[in-house]
């Protein structure tokens, strides 16, 4: 076993040092050989361990005692100049010395204990997506999916979406993904809710936009109309002179905003003009055309 200098590893010059000093020392180093920082060296991995385990038994005053009385007995018989890594295991965050100030003795037969011992492994997550109508994600509803399973066999799942669920948003069935390794837990199943727009109505972040279809008289005079919010009849003033693709925002009757409110409703304004007309229409609009100034064609020029 290797005698590990922490005071060196800490870049510390003496052992007379108060508990801040140590801290300071840590954060610098910890900081200067963070393995993000250093991904083209590849001891940092094994530098930035050693560091967080001189750190561990510094700063404890207990076991930096029991340190220190093993350093100066060390220090009297052999000292190295260079740093130097204790062996540890593959995935271990400590070394076989770091274990003396906690209880334990690096024997031949616990390291071959820890050698054998397999690590639990979590399963993978598995991940699916389905889609929903608007009305749905509005008030919340039940789903059954089925996925095959790794036997090929077809495994069906009852889902809650929750009421107002976002677009995009993740439901997380837990260990319904794929098995563990050496005991270890199973994944999760991720289900992706894909809200999927409609004839009546399209979603946009919390709005609903939805058209609203209106004679030209209807446009050219102003009128009342009814529209269909998602879940009631709204009463809607349109004003006289309105165009096509104006649009009219009526508040609080939109999608759910996840903050105990609401989006709006959006109506496009759509002027259509019939494909076919009576005599009577035609004499009306032919009647029109005589007494009317107005030229859309002059005004846009």
């Amino acid at each position: 076993m290797i005698f590990k200098d922490y005071y060196k590893i800490l870049d510390l010059k003496q052992s007379q040092v108060t508990p801040e000093e140590i801290k300071q020392a840590y954060r610098e180093q910890a900081k200067k050989h963070h393995p993000d920082i250093n991904q083209t060296n590849q001891f940092s991995e094994e530098r930035f361990k050693d560091i967080n385990e001189a750190y561990k038994v510094l700063s404890s005053p207990a076991s930096k005692r029991k340190y220190d009385r093993m350093w100066n007995n060390h220090v009297g018989k052999k000292r190295k100049n260079d740093y130097e890594e204790s062996k540890r295991g593959k995935d271990s965050i400590f070394s076989d010395f770091f274990q003396i100030f906690f209880g334990e003795t690096n024997t031949n037969e616990n390291h071959i204990e820890k050698k054998n011992k397999k690590v639990p492994i979590k399963g993978e997550n598995i991940e699916t997506e389905i889609k929903i109508s608007i009305e749905d994600a509005f008030y919340g509803v039940q789903k059954k999916i089925s996925l095959r399973a790794l036997n090929g066999k077809m495994k069906n799942f009852d889902i809650k979406i929750p009421t107002g669920i976002r677009n995009g948003e993740k439901i997380r069935l837990m260990g319904q993904g794929k098995p563990g390794e050496n005991g270890g837990k199973s994944g999760d199943l991720l289900i992706k809710i894909n809200i999927e727009n409609e004839p009546k109505y399209a979603l946009q972040g919390v709005d609903l936009y939805t058209n609203l279809y209106l004679t030209p008289w209807e446009a050219a005079l102003g009128t009342k109309v009814e529209i269909p919010s998602i879940d009631e009849e709204v009463s809607l003033y349109v004003p006289k002179g309105i165009q096509s693709g104006e649009k009219i925002r009526i508040q609080e009757k939109g999608y759910h905003d996840g903050k105990a409110g609401r989006g709006d409703l959006v109506a496009n304004v759509q002027i259509m003009v019939p494909n076919q007309i009576t005599k009577e229409e035609q004499k009306l609009y032919e009647q029109l055309k005589e007494i009317s100034n107005y030229n859309p064609r002059k005004l846009s020029n």
